[in-house]
């Protein structure tokens, strides 16, 4: 958790200089998978329904992230600059390894209950994410475009929206059952 939020204000700042929506995106994310493993480990103890709730939430959040993410592109397409590719690799590699530390660490939790399921689900795409900077990186030296980097972005996007879609459609079912038997009792 504190090693997602240490890569957030990194990658961030390099994510700024270097003018990388895509870099800036999952930066974004790393923030995110900070308070999303918070939550997840307070709910760890907690019942069912608390279980689903705090997946909610984090579908929620992804979502956002998501959206978040749909402006930041607008904004670097209308800029028109390409970012700096080197700065994308160098801290794109560090989230990469990051991110693979802890898939590891989740890997046998990951079909355990809808809360470490979820996020389980967040690091994944953070891996995905991460690999796809490196290859907007890549496409930007080679092109000296910020095309690449916007589309890596936007693909960054649709995993956080699809994801968000999946998480609430999983902890839906189990927050209502468990809200409706409370109130049937």
């Amino acid at each position: 958790m504190m090693l997602n939020l240490m890569m957030f204000v990194v990658e961030f700042g390099a994510g700024l200089v270097a003018n990388s929506a895509a870099l800036m995106a999952d930066s974004v994310d790393m923030l995110g998978d900070g308070l999303v493993y918070g939550l997840s480990l307070y709910a760890l103890d907690r019942s069912l329904r608390w279980r689903a709730g705090s997946a909610l939430i984090k579908g929620g959040f992804i979502l956002l992230l998501g959206l978040g993410v749909i402006v930041e592109i607008v904004v670097k397409l209308i800029m028109g600059e390409p970012p700096a590719s080197g700065l994308m690799l160098v801290f794109g590699t560090m989230a990469l390894i990051v991110n693979l530390s802890c898939v590891g660490l989740l890997w046998p939790y990951r079909r355990h209950d809808v809360n470490l399921s979820s996020t389980f689900e967040c690091s994944r795409n953070d891996v995905l994410a991460n690999l796809g900077v490196l290859a907007a990186a890549g496409l930007v030296a080679v092109t000296s475009s910020p095309w690449p980097d916007a589309a890596i972005a936007a693909i960054i996007a649709f995993l956080f929206i699809r994801s968000s879609i999946r998480v609430i459609r999983e902890a839906w079912p189990q927050f209502h059952h468990r809200h409706a038997a409370a109130a049937a009792e």
